[in-house]
Order: structure tokens, then sequence, then C-alpha cells
């Protein structure tokens, strides 16, 4: 059984298990390359270097089972909306029989700046409502995530337009740059585990 757009299952060479990936975002063109959607970017643009061996959608979100280094990965990205990814993450853990532990979410923060990533094994939502609402969905927040630095506005805008706005244009460049190493990240996490990733990467700034 497949579920919503991010799950991995499959085996590294760390103690860590990683299973369950989910990428944060909100469906439809209108939020797109929009800030809050740093988690749907990363997650696609990984999927695009793996082989694609089955696709279809739940109407909690879109599942793709791919092949990565010779392992089956299953990557789902939500269809709930953001303020909703706790109903696609209970849908994902109930189904694939798992435990938190081995879920990975990856999605924007506006406390690390344009050009930082950051790797953590749990923690609170950080007024993150996209992790808020899978903490109170799962009843827990011990389960790791990848966070991509999305940095808070600079030009008198609301948080509420800011994350749901494309980059400033003068950040763009440096945007891209860090979604394609969360994306190196993700490739990290799965083959070598959590304490590498964070080891590599969150010291980082581009």
């Amino acid at each position: 059984m497949f579920f919503s757009m991010l799950y991995f299952v499959i085996r590294n060479t760390s103690d860590d298990f990683m299973k369950v990936i989910i990428g944060l975002g909100n469906p439809g063109s209108k939020y797109l390359f929009t800030r809050h959607n740093a988690g749907f970017m990363v997650v696609d643009k990984f999927a695009l270097s793996v082989e694609v061996v089955k696709e279809h959608t739940k109407w909690w979100g879109l599942v793709k089972k791919v092949l990565y280094k010779g392992s089956e990965v299953i990557i789902v990205k939500p269809l709930t909306y953001m303020n909703k990814s706790g109903i696609a993450a209970e849908e994902i853990l109930r189904l694939a029989c798992e435990e938190p532990e081995n879920m990975l979410v990856v999605h924007d923060d506006l406390d690390l700046p344009v050009g930082r990533l950051r790797v953590v094994r749990k923690g609170g939502s950080g007024g993150h409502k996209g992790v808020n609402s899978i903490i109170g969905a799962i009843g827990t927040n011990e389960f790791p995530r990848l966070k991509i630095g999305i940095g808070r506005p600079l030009r008198g805008e609301s948080i509420y337009n800011y994350v749901l706005s494309p980059p400033y244009e003068d950040e763009l460049d440096k945007f891209y740059k860090t979604l394609e190493k969360g994306v190196e990240a993700l490739g990290v996490i799965l083959e070598h585990g959590i304490e590498e990733a964070m080891n590599r990467f969150n010291g980082l700034m581009l």
C-alpha cells in the first residue's frame, strides 16, 4: 500500500532505519514556488533522480513508488494542505505499521536564513503549522526533520503572506541552491543516517 508524497522504505548503513519521509507543502499551482512549499520542492527534485516504478493518488496525497540505489522507496506528498498535514502522517504510519521515529519530515523553517539546512532527531514545531498538525495527530514530537531555511520577512509583510510568496528576487539563486543541498541531505540520511547528515549539513552556510 502507498501513502501521501514523501514516504521512503530503504535500508541504510547506519543505526537509523528511515522508512517514512513526508515533504510538506500546499497543493495547486497557486502555491507551487512559494517558500512554504520548500518541502515539496526538495522531494520533487529527489524524485527526478530515481526510477519511478508506480504512482497513484490517494485523497490525502500523491504517491510514487521508486527505486533508490536498488532499494524500494515510497515518496509521499500530502494533499491535505499544510495546516492538516497530520492527517497524511497518521495515515502513513498506520498503513506502513511504522513508528514515528522512522518518519522524516522535510519542511521550510523561518528561523533559518536562506542558505541554511538543519537536521534534527526530534523537537517542537517551532510554530510551523504543518509540523504542529503532525505532532497533534500522531501524539509525539519524537520524529526527525530536515529543515530548509527560508528566513524571515524583510519588507514589512506578514508571516502569512511571506511564506505563501516566492522568495525575493535577490535570494532566488541561494534559495534554489539550498533546495539542491536539501536533496543531497536526503540522500545522506537514507544511506548513512541522521547523525552523518547532521555532521555534514547543520554547519553549512551557502
